[in-house]
C-alpha cells in the first residue's frame, strides 16, 4: 500500500471555517497536488481570521485570484484519490475541513483520511510527535506535507535500524 499524505490551510480554526489550500503527496510515486481554493465559489464561506492569515500567510484576495472552485477541488481530489487512503497527523481538523468541502458542493468524497496511527505504533507515534514539535513549520500545505513526510521516514528509520 502506497502512503498518501495530506494536509490542509484554513481560513481559521472556527467552526464556520473551510479550507483554502489543500496538499497532498505518495513519495512511493512521486505523485502529488497543491492548490488554492477561491472562497467566493461559496456563497457563504465569508468567515475569516487574521491571525490564521499570519500563520499561513495567504489573503483572501490571492485565493479568489489564484483559487479553483469548491467544486473543482472536490472533482479534482476524487479523480486523483479515488479508492485510497489519505493520512493526515491532525485528522479532526483536515477530516473537518474536508468534511465541509465536500458538503459545500453536495458530493462525496471518494477516498478515506486516516490519522497517523493507522500507520505508525503508539510507540513510534510519541516519537514523531518528539520529532515533529521541533520543525519549523511553515503552515503551508505541501511544506507542511513534506516536513509530515520527513518526521514519519525519521521514525520509521529508527525502527528499521533497532532491528
Amino acid at each position: 500500500m502506497d502512503i498518501i499524505y495530506m494536509d490542509l490551510e484554513a481560513s481559521g480554526l472556527g467552526a464556520e471555517s473551510y479550507p483554502i489550500e489543500v496538499a497532498w503527496k505518495c513519495p512511493a510515486t512521486g505523485l502529488s497536488d497543491n492548490f488554492f481554493i477561491n472562497p467566493d465559489s461559496i456563497s457563504h464561506w465569508r468567515y475569516w481570521d487574521e491571525f490564521a492569515e499570519e500563520l499561513h500567510g495567504l489573503d483572501r484576495e490571492r485565493l479568489v485570484t489564484e483559487g479553483i472552485s469548491a467544486e473543482a477541488a472536490c472533482q479534482r481530489l476524487n479523480e486523483a484519490l479515488k479508492g485510497k487512503t489519505l493520512i493526515s497527523d491532525a485528522l479532526e481538523f483536515d477530516s473537518f475541513w474536508m468534511r465541509r468541502l465536500f458538503k459545500a458542493v453536495g458530493v462525496s468524497s471518494e477516498f478515506n483520511m486516516a490519522g497517523l496511527d493507522a500507520i505508525l505504533s503508539a510507540e513510534r507515534l510519541i516519537q514523531y510527535r518528539f520529532i515533529a514539535r521541533s520543525q519549523f513549520r511553515r503552515h503551508r500545505a505541501m511544506q507542511d506535507v513534506d516536513d509530515l513526510i520527513l518526521a514519519v521516514e525519521a521514525v520509521s528509520a529508527e525502527q528499521t535500524e533497532e532491528f
